[in-house]
């Protein structure tokens, strides 16, 4: 008997321009509810949320910052960790996070048991276009995957997508079978390259590659990547600008049918800066 696919539950959402704690929480106690609903139709073995996903995205909110941000242990965390253990899921979801004397933009994961298992801060910061994260976040330090079922999967943000150290270093040196980049893209100057960096970074790394962007006028977009894709094999597209919670089925076969066609990994130098010009 084969095991049944993994299945992910990707949730591009609106989210509100906010100022107050209030207005955060309430945002909050929806987004649950909407992520609740689907669960009830459709059963998750990881939930995914956008970069940030508690907070908007816009200088007046980082302007709140000294109230808004959370510690782990937070207002988000204690959101989540209730839908996870309530339908037996993991969350991975996005919050503004107060350190020990800086903000992060951080995304953490909370298990079923409603633990939280461990958290990424945003390595890259932004500051082009409609970003000015480098005006209020400080960057992380660390690096983070977790496994469910046997995969790997390893998070970064947004702006992380166009540094391919990264994620070669999270395939090759951690393992990864899953990145999820978890994204703001406003529709500046820049978000028409965004999606030829998600198919680059899946075929170059042969990995699954969730790109999951928040939904509203300036935003949507979402897509879904293969190890390897081509005429007959194509990303999932989610909604130009709506929200949409779209449920997504990994099979890991698809890894190691993908490594064994196409040997991009196997078939690397172990060290280019030895080679002479």
């Amino acid at each position: 008997m084969t095991n049944p696919p993994f299945r992910l539950l990707a949730c591009q959402i609106n989210i509100p321009a906010m100022t107050t704690i209030a207005g955060r929480d309430a945002h909050l106690e929806l987004s649950s509810q909407k992520v609740k609903t689907a669960l009830k139709d459709a059963p998750a073995d990881l939930v995914v949320l956008p970069e940030l996903s508690s907070l908007d995205y816009a200088r007046k909110t980082f302007e709140n910052l000294d109230t808004l941000a959370e510690p782990l242990d937070g207002a988000s965390f204690e959101c989540w960790r209730q839908v996870a253990q309530e339908f037996n899921c993991h969350i991975a979801y996005s919050f503004a996070r107060r350190g020990a004397n800086a903000h992060h933009i951080c995304l953490a994961v909370v298990n079923p048991a409603g633990a939280l298992i461990g958290h990424y801060d945003k390595l890259h910061l932004a500051q082009y276009g409609a970003s000015m994260e480098k005006e209020y976040f400080k960057r992380g330090d660390h690096l983070f995957t977790f496994e469910i079922k046997g995969l790997t999967f390893a998070p970064i943000i947004c702006y992380d997508l166009r540094i391919p150290e990264l994620i070669r270093t999270l395939v090759l040196d951690h393992g990864a079978d899953v990145i999820l980049h978890c994204g703001a893209y406003f529709r500046d100057t820049s978000f028409a390259t965004w999606h030829d960096f998600t198919t680059t970074r899946a075929l170059e790394n042969q990995v699954f590659f969730l790109s999951l962007n928040r939904a509203g006028a300036d935003y949507g977009n979402s897509r879904f990547c293969y190890p390897w894709m081509d005429e007959n094999k194509q990303a999932v597209a989610f909604a130009q600008h709506d929200e949409q919670l779209k449920m997504l089925e990994i099979d890991p076969s698809e890894i190691t049918q993908a490594r064994k066609t196409y040997s991009f990994l196997k078939d690397r130098l172990p060290d280019y800066t030895k080679l002479k010009s």
